[in-house]
């Protein structure tokens, strides 16, 4: 029983091609669509709330896997020194954007990435320093129609690399609420 089971696998991996047939990396079955989504982004900058905006697109292959982009910018104001008021931080970051699609044909369905890449972040008084960024994603999107979709989820946004006197990146290193409309072909 098991050499069987062993023979099916081993067929199914390797799927000989029939006489005549010629093999390619990628066969008849193979679908692929792509999409843009606005994004907002619920985060916590030097222990304060804030808003991230921004956008991310990619081609999506059989339903399945995503390679896109992704960039986004601090909307809110971030206070640093205390006595000064407004706006007194820049930072935004991009880089590719990778994403596993469950189950998509599914009325609601999950989706887990990461985005990979790098930014900038700007105390007002400062010069920009580049940082690393790495942030994970869990999302649960639901198909609204077939051209839009509506994923909610969250992301661990750790920032390392920065060389400022007035920042740590545990000041940017925070767990965020994202929201996010997918227009495209999925």
């Amino acid at each position: 029983m098991r050499g069987v089971l062993c023979t099916f696998v081993l067929a199914a991996v390797v799927a000989v091609p029939a006489a005549g047939q010629q093999r390619t990396l990628v066969d008849d079955g193979f679908d692929s669509g792509g999409f843009g989504a606005p994004v907002i982004k619920f985060a916590n900058a030097v222990d304060q709330f804030a808003v991230y905006v921004g956008g991310r697109g990619g081609w999506i292959i059989n339903s399945t896997i995503m390679l896109g982009l992704g960039g986004y910018g601090l909307a809110s104001d971030v206070t640093i020194d205390p006595r000064f008021f407004g706006r007194q931080m820049e930072f935004g970051y991009g880089g590719l954007d990778l994403e596993f699609i469950v189950a998509s044909d599914a009325l609601v369905h999950a989706t887990v990435g990461a985005l990979v890449g790098g930014g900038g972040v700007r105390p007002f008084w400062e010069p920009t320093d580049a940082v690393f960024v790495l942030e994970p994603a869990l999302n649960i999107e639901l198909n609204m129609t077939s051209f839009m979709r509506l994923a909610v989820g969250g992301t661990y946004l750790w920032v390392t690399d920065i060389d400022t006197p007035t920042l740590r990146s545990d000041d940017l290193n925070s767990f965020t609420g994202t929201v996010q409309l997918k227009f495209g072909k999925f």
